[in-house]
């Protein structure tokens, strides 16, 4: 670790909600119509409404997948049990909550409906769906300090699988949260992809049974270690992709030309990758190229924030922006409890 502390979970989350608000207007639009409206993409400004630079849903979730991971450490050490509970009421509460208007994913919106109840989360789960929702909110498990490697990779799967069950969706977010844990702890990005294709390579055949339960049973699977190599698989497709760009890509071209468009969980981890590994010293030049893409902005340009964030820590975003973004405060008192 630096010898000043970064503060790496203030500046994951507030990267996270920036470009998460950034790219709000932009998802749905191709680069020529963002251009149209937005002007050089190099300069691109955080949109304001009377003060306030909102989010959507991204943050939203993220945010209460954070306030459930708070609640799990409360009672104790992080355990498959103690986890489940409170992020499924969270995420509850989410889907009820009239904030709950930011176009949020139908995935997200099903699995929560069916997670209002008793039911068994796996029941709830979307086994299909690999939608980006999974991993586009859990970052806050890069940055608790103090898990193992079996508590991180286990509790990243399990709160993707609360609604995204596909194998695809949980390897990503696992992947997605040992991304933000490894610049949190200054690892150089330069080196980042060969780290994570690594990891994914040695927890091909890992089913994390005691975190997951019996989720690969609603699958066509023939067995777990089936279900979950599908998964690591395509991410090590993607990541191979990126690897073999990330030095050449040219910064002026739509990054989802190169990584794929973010809809689905391993392109929305390897095109927000890619942007922040397009300029990992230039914090908002990543938002930026991250919210002028042709795919899903929002998701693609809060994952580049929140892997600036970890990277560069707290300094790496501008008070003129922090100080609008919607959710400030609660953003700046869960990363204080994580930087402490």
């Amino acid at each position: 670790m630096n010898s000043t502390p970064k503060k790496a979970a203030t500046g994951t989350l507030m990267g996270l909600a920036l470009g998460d608000a950034l790219g709000f207007p932009t998802e749905f639009n191709d680069v020529p119509a963002i251009l149209a409206t937005c002007g050089p993409w190099r300069t691109m400004e955080l949109p304001v409404t009377r003060g306030t630079a909102y989010v959507t849903d991204d943050t939203q979730m993220t945010l209460a997948l954070a306030r459930g991971i708070r609640t799990a450490l409360d009672r104790g050490p992080l355990t498959p049990l103690r986890l489940a509970r409170p992020v499924r009421d969270e995420f509850v509460d989410w889907y009820h909550s009239p904030e709950n208007n930011r176009a949020p994913g139908n995935t997200c919106l099903r699995a929560c409906m069916l997670l209002d109840g008793d039911r068994p989360w796996q029941d709830a789960s979307q086994i299909g769906s690999k939608g980006c929702g999974a991993n586009m909110r859990v970052a806050p498990l890069g940055l608790v300090p103090g898990l193992s490697e079996d508590q991180r990779a286990g509790a990243a799967q399990l709160q993707a699988a609360l609604t995204h069950g596909h194998p695809t969706g949980l390897a990503a977010s696992d992947l997605t949260a040992r991304a933000v844990w490894l610049l949190a702890q200054g690892v150089d990005p330069a080196g980042l992809v060969g780290q994570l294709r690594s990891y994914a390579y040695e927890n091909r055949d890992t089913y994390h049974e005691r975190w997951l339960g019996d989720l690969w049973t609603r699958s066509q699977d023939p067995s777990a270690r089936h279900f979950v190599r599908r998964g690591w698989d395509e991410c090590l497709a993607v990541l191979e992709r990126l690897d073999s760009v990330q030095r050449t890509a040219d910064p002026e071209l739509d990054p989802c030309t190169y990584t794929g468009d973010g809809w689905i969980a391993e392109e929305a981890l390897a095109t927000g990758l890619l942007c922040f590994l397009l300029f990992p010293g230039e914090p908002l030049t990543v938002l930026r190229r991250a919210a002028c893409t042709r795919g899903d902005s929002d998701s693609i340009a809060a994952l580049a924030g929140a892997f600036a964030g970890a990277h560069l820590g707290a300094d790496a975003w501008p008070a003129e922006w922090t100080d609008r973004i919607e959710h400030r405060d609660e953003l700046l008192g869960l990363g204080a409890l994580w930087d402490a």
